[in-house]
């Protein structure tokens, strides 16, 4: 919920060329400001912060050595620099250039689509920000503090801008929030000055835009990728500002700006809500992470089928299944998203773990959500799954979609209403608003929840020791000196790593 008693809300729009716009009531300008206003950090904040590092690593661990991230770390590894970044999983005397790091770390976090989530006007998991933001710190001896204040100010701007502008609506991918987002934070963590965040942040929405066709039809491995990619431009964004360079201006209320032709128009306006000067920044006591593998509108509906199964003696007996829900989650992981790729068997991974219709049926036959085994073909392909699969559909429910657009964190959803109909005409029904790990959940997610996911999703990774050293470091943070960032990084025994040498497959 945004709860500011002080936030300033920016109109935005497009000014044309004849009509100068002055910089500083540019919205890169406002954004730059928020980077470089020197607001407490407040505690409850700085604990979550805290949360996300760990929720990160236990996942980017959890991922380490799936294809995607083990090619992206060999990229990483083609690119060695002495007191640069770490790599999850590699022995942390050996560095790396920070932006590679970031890809490959980002890549990492990314993958199995198991960290944290913000959804308001249009998506995004603010988490990606961290690994450019480390990455930067280690290879530039922040503090641990430094580092906590650049987190802080990514998911801030980032949430803003979800909050406020909708990319989805005009089939722009949600990383054009956080490429500039990211620009931002590293400005912030770095101290540098409100005119070369400003150029930073032009440069990153200028670089930072995509089609949703990674998040369409067959989903490949990019849709893991393209955060890591966004990180990756936003640190050069900040290296070319620091030299001096200028950026395209005014990024978004130009006449040929993004909002001018790659979101709504000529005529659009939009109202960016941002703390005012001063004012602590809350935005990421609004984000919510997962407790399953899976995209977050379809966290709720895992935990409503494991309750209903219970119910269901038999999934044979099922008719039909008619999940009443909002129009993102019908037209993005739903059938009215029209892709048959998301009934089909076959499907990618990343098809899949965005298809409530498979995720839905899968919870119902397993009882159960883990990252590797629901998504393995004796489960994907298993008959009883496919055909209890083929019989579910989405539809739009106006009331599921207010819910969903609420400013009201009492009446936020994310979830909707089933009804199944049995072979013999009786009916089941059942509803369920938000997942049980949410704030506002039946098991709302606290510390010890994200230790606890950590060493679940690491425990045959990594050693005790490892882990238990790890958790330690990162809830100390904010007291961390500019020589123990390394200490954030997670290392696996000799052996246990794939692709842990640098390689002759591609370019590099």
């Amino acid at each position: 919920m945004r709860n500011y008693q002080m936030a300033i809300t920016h109109h935005v729009k497009v000014h044309p060329s004849n009509v100068p716009l002055p910089k500083t009531g540019q919205l890169a300008w406002k954004l730059a400001g928020i980077a470089t206003d020197k607001a407490p950090i407040l505690p409850k904040v700085a604990e979550m912060v805290v949360n996300r590092v760990i929720d990160n690593a236990a996942v980017a661990i959890a991922a380490i050595n799936r294809e995607p991230v083990a090619n992206a770390r060999t990229q990483a590894l083609a690119h060695p620099r002495a007191n640069g970044a770490a790599l999850f999983g590699v022995p942390g005397e050996q560095r790396f250039d920070c932006e590679w790091a970031a890809w490959a770390n980002g890549v990492a976090v990314r993958e199995l689509d198991m960290h944290d989530t913000f959804l308001a006007a249009d998506y995004s998991h603010p988490g990606d920000n961290i690994p450019p933001l480390l990455a930067v710190a280690q290879q530039c001896g922040c503090t641990g503090a430094q580092l906590l204040r650049g987190i802080v100010v990514a998911y801030e701007i980032q949430m803003d801008l979800v909050r406020a502008i909708c990319l989805h609506e005009h089939k722009k991918d949600h990383i054009a929030h956080l490429c500039p987002s990211a620009a931002a934070g590293i400005g912030a963590m770095l101290g540098l000055d409100t005119d070369t965040i400003y150029q930073a942040v032009q440069q990153a929405v200028h670089v930072g835009f995509s089609t949703r066709q990674s998040r369409k039809g067959g989903i490949s491995s990019w849709k893991a990728c393209a955060p890591a990619h966004a990180g990756k431009l936003a640190i050069e964004a900040v290296d070319r500002a620091m030299r001096g360079e200028k950026s395209p201006s005014p990024i978004y209320e130009g006449e040929d700006s993004v909002i001018a032709w790659m979101l709504g128009g000529k005529d659009a306006s939009y109202e960016v809500p941002l703390p005012a000067p001063g004012e602590p920044c809350r935005a990421i006591l609004d984000s919510y992470t997962k407790e399953h593998s899976a995209e977050y509108q379809a966290q709720a509906w895992i935990d409503l089928a494991f309750r209903l199964r219970g119910k269901i003696p038999d999934l044979k007996s099922i008719r039909e299944v008619t999940i009443h829900t909002s129009h993102h989650t019908h037209a993005v992981i739903g059938s009215g998203a029209n892709d048959p790729q998301k009934y089909d068997p076959r499907a990618s991974r990343e098809t899949l773990d965005h298809s409530l219709m498979f995720i839905f049926a899968a919870a119902l036959h397993t009882g159960f959500w883990q990252h590797i085994k629901n998504y393995a073909p004796e489960v994907v392909r298993h008959p009883d799954v496919v055909a209890l699969w083929q019989k579910i559909k989405t539809v739009e429910d106006s009331e599921w979609t207010r819910r969903y657009h609420s400013t009201d964190p009492n009446e936020k959803a994310f979830g909707g209403r089933v009804e199944i109909i049995f072979n013999d005409g009786k009916k089941l029904v059942d509803e369920i608003a938000v997942a049980d790990a949410h704030p506002l959940g039946a098991r709302p997610f606290a510390r010890a929840n994200y230790i606890h996911k950590f060493q679940t999703l690491t425990k045959d990774l990594i050693s005790r020791e490892e882990s238990e050293r790890f958790i330690k470091a990162a809830q100390r943070l904010g007291e961390l000196k500019a020589n123990e960032l390394g200490m954030l990084n997670v290392v696996l025994p000799p052996g246990q790593l794939t692709c842990a040498a640098r390689d002759k497959r591609g370019i590099f």
